[in-house]
């Protein structure tokens, strides 16, 4: 069976390619020339450079492909910035690029059995902050980002188109070895600093990237489409915790706590968003759009429809995931 993962050179998609491998898949990593092939060295990876940019080029790519080789059996559409200098490009490459997939797919008769969407909690924004319920998929949606609009954005675009056989991923906060966003944290535990925003506890929910690679795989080989789920380890934890189980695993009993008032790293975000990305080009860790995610009090979401489709129950529990992450690190010399 043939696989496509896009957004393959980044942090799930490399992940995503190595269990296809496994798996036994004829696999198709979707990367730009340029891209990193750091964590893409198995000599049975097959390399492709779709142009989401451009649909007329898109379509005839794909039914060159088609021609060359057959259709894809399966896509998993794993392609996408989670942050950027331009708040437009969250639409433009998240949003835009996808509905250009979409329809070159269909207009060059390329669709394949399943097509996985990755997509985000985001899409659906924070749950209320006063009554702690969970985001429920009955919900509706209020993203409080550009780049949860954007997740929306496409994932009614690709309900919108009949018949399409879609799966939406919609993970919370995903983390594991070669994760970027969540180590900045470790590396500051590290150097004895522990960090916190705002002065009230924040309920936050976590999927190791292993286990949210196995969901995708699962979905893949069953019988279900054109449902989207949200996906953690069935966990809740506070912010607190979270710290917690950072300072065991880096065996920092003590550290400097610094609670941060919310005004203040708001204030912070929008500097970075200024400076860094005005003046020099580049996306910071912490920005506007990355602010109204962190500042977010509840991300607790419902999973028993994750459970019940699916049977679906995480190996890895923060503690666990956490340790073998940080062993990683340590292992790369990134801590």
């Amino acid at each position: 069976m043939r696989i496509l993962i896009t957004g393959a050179s980044g942090f799930i998609g490399s992940f995503l390619v190595e269990k296809a491998l496994e798996k036994g898949f004829e696999t198709y990593a979707g990367i730009r020339k340029s891209s990193s092939k750091q964590y893409l060295q198995d000599e049975r990876i097959h390399f492709i450079d779709l142009n989401y940019s451009d649909p007329c080029l898109l379509t005839r790519q794909l039914r060159d492909f088609k021609c060359d080789h057959g259709k894809f059996d399966y896509i998993v559409h794993n392609a996408g910035v989670t942050k950027t200098t331009k708040k437009i490009d969250f639409d433009r490459i998240n949003f835009e690029f996808t509905k250009n997939f979409v329809d070159a797919l269909i207009d060059a008769d390329m669709v394949p059995q399943k097509f996985v969407y990755m997509s985000s909690l985001s899409a659906w924004g924070p749950g209320d902050e006063k009554t702690l319920a969970p985001i429920m998929l009955s919900d509706k949606p209020h993203p409080n980002t550009a780049y949860g609009i954007s997740k929306l954005k496409s994932e009614k675009y690709i309900e919108a188109q009949r018949g399409f056989p879609f799966i939406f991923a919609r993970p919370t906060g995903v983390y594991g070895p070669r994760e970027k966003d969540y180590f900045v944290f470790n590396q500051t535990v590290k150097r004895g600093i522990e960090p916190s925003m705002g002065f009230k506890p924040q309920y936050l929910t976590f999927i190791y990237v292993r286990d949210l690679v196995q969901f995708v795989f699962t979905a893949i080989e069953s019988p279900v489409m054109q449902r989207g789920y949200f996906i953690t380890d069935g966990h809740v934890y506070t912010n607190k915790e979270y710290a917690d189980i950072v300072k065991r695993h880096l065996h920092k009993k003590r550290t400097i706590k610094i609670k941060v008032p919310l005004f203040l790293v708001k204030a912070i975000a929008a500097t970075l968003d200024t400076v860094v990305c005005g003046w020099f080009g580049k996306s910071p860790t912490l920005n506007r759009d990355k602010y109204n995610i962190l500042s977010a009090m509840n991300w607790i979401c419902e999973i028993e429809p994750l459970r019940s489709d699916f049977n679906f129950k995480a190996d890895y529990d923060l503690n666990r995931g956490m340790k073998e992450s940080i062993d990683w690190y340590k292992q790369e010399g990134w801590l």
